[in-house]
């Protein structure tokens, strides 16, 4: 993308083999006219199609229009600052537990272990689960689907293989999850006090449509799904890099710990947000246009795909000086623009996680940081590598604690 961007400036168009044409663009005013305009034109949910083996057709990530309006607004409750601040003590709670049984002294990869920390905080923010026979199958059933998701292979066969690959997909990755999924869903349905609980899965057994209707079974499991993969992978990627950043930066590694005893969050927020404008999970958001649009002064024609950079867009150096550098106190000094700082997309598309995965990620650093000593195997640092579609460290964060 640097070497396009180079040649070709701000908008280029790349084109896949069997796919529409995609317009990047890394602009900020493109951006703010992909993410303002009108949603009926711009459609996200086409483009995420790649998705549906997985999330099922229901996911908020696949919908447009008044469906995705609709399924958005029954997800927002649990992801208010209210909601929030409910989930630290379960938060610290799994961090303290998960980072205590982490081994000292000796080269660790921490991506895997953050990746398992990640799910357990989902386990019990979101399906609202307690320790017992049924957590460990769910856990042990949802490992197995999302290692078997992030196969690039499969990830390939599912996305544009035949329909008899991705219906075998269906079944053995995700037959034992769904069963489970269905059967706490329907208990959690006969249980009594279901309004004095703060779980994801019980604020949405109580939501209602417009017209009244409660949510379906499919639909809530189609929505715990897409939960799943947009606050465990995403979050514990940015996890890892954000590790793999500081260790390499004892001065930025000091002043967190500080922070962290002199119980603040500042600085670490700022690490937060500096590690996902440099190391961003995913590299690209997508719209697929359904008519004729102007973006960026170009007129582009419907069927193409118009798609934010954040990778080229988080790297201007007329917006970040010294862009590719890590310098978290450059979100102390000014605030993350709307259309500057993009790393989970924008507009009525902007993922309702985010909140969510930047509270986790305050307090798995705050925890990681003040219990133990934190350092690197080498003063090289990891290159990123290609996992599906997100990025990930490429010596899975490695480093030894103390």
């Amino acid at each position: 993308m640097e070497r396009c961007a180079a040649r070709y400036g701000d908008m280029f168009t790349v084109r896949l083999a069997g796919e529409p044409p995609v317009v990047m663009v890394s602009h900020p005013q493109a951006v703010k006219e992909v993410f303002t305009g009108p949603p009926e034109l711009l459609h996200a949910g086409e483009v995420n199609r790649i998705l549906l083996p997985v999330v099922g057709a229901n996911s908020v990530l696949l919908l447009d229009d008044d469906a995705h309006r609709e399924q958005r607004r029954l997800l927002m409750p649990p992801f208010r600052g209210n909601h929030l601040a409910s989930y630290a003590d379960t938060m610290t709670a799994v961090a303290q537990a998960e980072i205590g049984r982490w081994p000292r002294g000796t080269p660790i990869r921490l991506h895997p272990r953050m990746q398992a920390l990640t799910l357990e905080v989902i386990l019990r923010t979101v399906f609202g689960l307690s320790e017992g026979a049924h957590l460990d199958r769910l856990r042990a059933e949802l490992l197995r689907m999302l290692t078997m998701a992030s196969s690039s292979p499969v990830f390939v066969l599912t996305a544009v293989g035949p329909r008899y690959l991705r219906a075998a997909f269906t079944r053995t990755a995700l037959g034992g999850v769904d069963r489970l999924l269905y059967a706490e869903i329907d208990r959690r349905r006969r249980a009594e006090h279901l309004d004095e609980r703060a779980d994801v899965l019980s604020i949405l057994l109580q939501a209602r449509h417009e017209d009244g209707r409660p949510m379906s079974d499919v639909e809530i499991r189609d929505e715990l799904v897409t939960l799943l993969l947009a606050g465990h992978e995403t979050t514990a990627t940015a996890l890892a890099w954000a590790v793999e950043r500081l260790v390499r930066h004892p001065d930025y590694q000091a002043r967190l710990i500080e922070e962290i005893h002199a119980g603040r969050h500042e600085f670490c927020d700022a690490v937060v947000k500096e590690t996902l404008r440099l190391r961003p999970v995913l590299s690209v958001v997508g719209r697929g246009l359904t008519a004729p649009m102007q973006i960026g002064g170009v007129r582009l024609p419907a069927g193409v795909t118009v798609a934010p950079s954040i990778y080229l867009l988080h790297r201007r150096a007329d917006i970040y000086p010294d862009a590719r550098r890590f310098r978290p106190e450059r979100f102390l000094e000014q605030r993350a623009g709307t259309y500057t700082w993009i790393p989970f997309g924008g507009g009525v598309r902007r993922c309702r996680v985010a909140a969510f995965a930047e509270y986790e990620m305050r307090i798995v650093l705050g925890t990681l940081f003040a219990s133990t000593t934190v350092r690197p195997t080498t003063g090289r640092p990891e290159p990123a590598r290609r996992r599906t579609i997100t990025h990930v460290p490429g010596r899975g964060a490695t480093v030894v604690l103390g």
